[in-house]
């Protein structure tokens, strides 16, 4: 087993074709709190993943997941970051419609993913398919607002990292999302948002 990454929640492994993701204990926060907390996360990470494997979305399959181990098994995903290729090539039309068509069927089934970054997406370097990872910040929600917050958070993502070939990218993104049927009201809700980030700014 390798160590490939860690972030603020989690610790991720490498194990032959799998990938384990294992919650460590947060020593600042009471110990009963912090358990319940890595339990509740674990929990509805694995369900999410569950879920989006009923869908068939491209994403890890779930292999297993305990609660008392605070880990979470899945599909290893071979591939280049989408942050990468859009930082090496300049023709990202296409891959940034395919974006937004998969962050609408993922709103569709109120799943919000609660940190779309570029680097939470990779290529399938055999299925050539964009895949998504790091549900560790998502959550189940059927309202317009979170879905907004969900696409604006994606837009300062965008624009951060990828400067470049900004706002061209996110345009590129929104023509995707607009193929969902509920779309509309959505990005009316992110100008509404994107609008109160501008003021908080200022």
């Amino acid at each position: 087993m390798i160590k490939i990454a860690q972030g603020a929640e989690a610790i991720i492994y490498k194990e032959k074709d799998s990938i384990i993701k294992e919650r460590f204990t947060k020593h600042y926060r009471l110990p009963q709190l912090d358990q319940s907390l890595r339990q509740f996360r674990t929990r509805r990470e694995a369900k999410i993943l569950q879920r989006l494997q009923d869908l068939n979305f491209p994403s890890p399959h779930l292999k297993e997941f305990s609660d008392t181990r605070m880990t979470i098994t899945m599909d290893f995903i071979p591939g280049p970051k989408v942050m990468d290729i859009l930082l090496q090539q300049q023709d990202h039309a296409e891959l940034a419609q395919e974006m937004g068509k998969n962050i609408a069927k993922l709103h569709d089934a109120n799943i919000i993913h609660g940190d779309l970054t570029t680097s939470n997406m990779l290529l399938h370097e055999h299925s050539n398919q964009l895949q998504f990872i790091d549900f560790g910040l998502s959550s189940f929600s059927d309202k317009i607002e979170d879905k907004a917050v969900d696409l604006f958070l994606l837009d300062r993502a965008l624009e951060s990292t990828h400067f470049q070939i900004y706002p061209s990218v996110f345009q590129s993104v929104i023509k995707g999302y607009k193929q969902s049927p509920s779309a509309e009201e959505v990005l009316q809700r992110f100008e509404t948002v994107k609008a109160r980030g501008r003021n908080k700014k200022k």
